[in-house]
């Protein structure tokens, strides 16, 4: 397992190369910015593919049925490219359009190795997300959390669809 690496500007062209690289390749679309500082993010494992489709499936027919918008795959959520973060996906209240997403009603985080999902929580409270679901493909979990006071708290049935965390827990197919 690495460990965070700060590197104070400038960049070094070794570091701005591997950037450009990132761009090109499309591996940076997984990257955030955290208050001015870049996050590297890896591309998730197979797994992660695979739950994260089976969570689409379940979670779509709910979300529609409650008036709302499922984007069950990766978005900006922030107001600028100074500071986002990119959840695995999300229900919104109207449709999504643009590059910029200030909120959304829930956003979906699944776990990876070393991954920072638990830290994103205070970014999500303050663009007013009122729940936010992680998902541990190592523990066959779901974390379904609530905005209340703004702080999360976990629930055992959701404010904005028809379901729960053991329920769509059951829906999975586990890898």
């Amino acid at each position: 397992m690495g460990m965070p690496t700060l590197v104070l500007d400038p960049p070094p062209q070794a570091l701005r190369e591997l950037q450009e690289s990132r761009r090109r390749s499309g591996l940076d679309r997984f990257d955030e910015i955290w208050e001015g500082v870049l996050h590297m993010v890896p591309a998730p494992l197979g797994e992660h593919a695979d739950i994260s489709q089976q969570l689409a499936v379940a979670l779509d027919h709910p979300a529609r049925a409650a008036g709302l918008f499922p984007t069950m795959s990766e978005f900006n959520l922030g107001d600028s490219e100074a500071d986002f973060r990119v959840p695995d996906g999300g229900i919104h209240r109207a449709r999504p359009r643009g590059v910029w997403h200030h909120t959304a009603a829930l956003v979906m985080e699944i776990l990876s190795p070393s991954d920072e999902s638990w830290k994103k929580l205070p970014f999500y409270a303050a663009h007013e997300v009122d729940e936010v679901l992680i998902v541990d493909p190592v523990a066959h979990a779901i974390h379904w959390l609530a905005l209340t006071d703004g702080e999360y708290r976990e629930v055992q049935r959701s404010g904005l669809v028809d379901l729960g965390p053991s329920e769509l827990a059951a829906l999975i197919d586990w890898p």
